[in-house]
């Protein structure tokens, strides 16, 4: 069993040596809209994953907006079933 590195990135799962960053699930540009406060708890808004970096890049890169971000990518279930994110993800497991 290989001994972890320190941190743990939600999305792809490999340890890391450099600490993770923080992802807002709902980004917090949109903590003030109406169609967030309506759906959604103010625990669900200010819920963040530790991700590693090369996943939290990928992620803004491949979902550049942030209100589709919050509507339709809420969680690392549906972070996942992104095509696109999910080619990433298996791709950077495979890496060190």
């Amino acid at each position: 069993m290989p001994q972890s590195l320190g941190y743990d990135c939600q999305l792809c799962e490999r340890s890391m040596r450099e600490p993770t960053t923080l992802h807002h699930l709902i980004p917090r540009m949109c903590h003030r809209n109406q169609w967030f406060q309506k759906r959604f708890s103010r625990e669900q808004m200010l819920q963040t994953v530790p991700l590693c970096k090369d996943c939290h890049r990928a992620i803004h890169r491949l979902v550049p907006r942030e209100k589709e971000l919050g509507r339709y990518y809420h969680s690392i279930e549906l972070l996942l079933a992104h095509p696109e994110i999910a080619k990433f993800v298996d791709w950077v497991k495979k890496q060190r």
